[in-house]
């Protein structure tokens, strides 16, 4: 399966790192299924926006935590991580909490809405993916392919 990591630069050796805000499924090295989701990513501030492409195969002896859709459990989860909170997981993929449901998630954090709102206004206009890997076990199956460097 290929995988697509957005950046300013042509990453090889993906890593771990550790950032002064959480983020939904907490540190990790962060993929998307969606060209298109990592060209909007990469041409965000960046001078040379570049998308990381990688071969991933999966090894049945990681833990692996899978949301195929948002529900509560993940709503509880990217809550958890966002808050500084971290998890034994290797691998963690699901659906993006993009930066309006950024913000909703921070309501619901600070109590200002409830779940049933959260969830009436967290409706999407497009799926979005994302798959996070967060120990070197699991970057192991990331094989590095090539880099585009994005020109539009």
């Amino acid at each position: 399966m290929e995988l697509y990591h957005a950046s300013g630069e042509t990453v090889e050796f993906p890593e771990i790192r550790k950032g002064k805000y959480g983020k939904d499924f907490s540190w990790g090295f962060y993929c998307t299924l969606s060209y298109e989701q990592a060209k909007r990513w990469a041409k965000r501030n960046r001078v040379n926006p570049t998308i990381n492409i990688y071969e991933y195969n999966s090894e049945n002896n990681l833990k692996i935590l899978h949301y195929p859709e948002m529900n509560d459990s993940w709503l509880d989860f990217i809550s958890s991580c966002r808050a500084g909170n971290i998890h034994d997981y290797d691998i963690v993929e699901g659906p993006m909490a993009d930066d309006t449901i950024w913000n909703y998630v921070n309501d619901f954090l600070a109590g200002e809405i409830s779940r049933v709102a959260f969830w009436e206004l967290a409706k999407f206009k497009y799926p979005t993916h994302q798959i996070s890997f967060h120990t070197l076990k699991a970057l192991d199956c990331l094989t590095f392919k090539r880099s585009d460097i994005i020109h539009e």
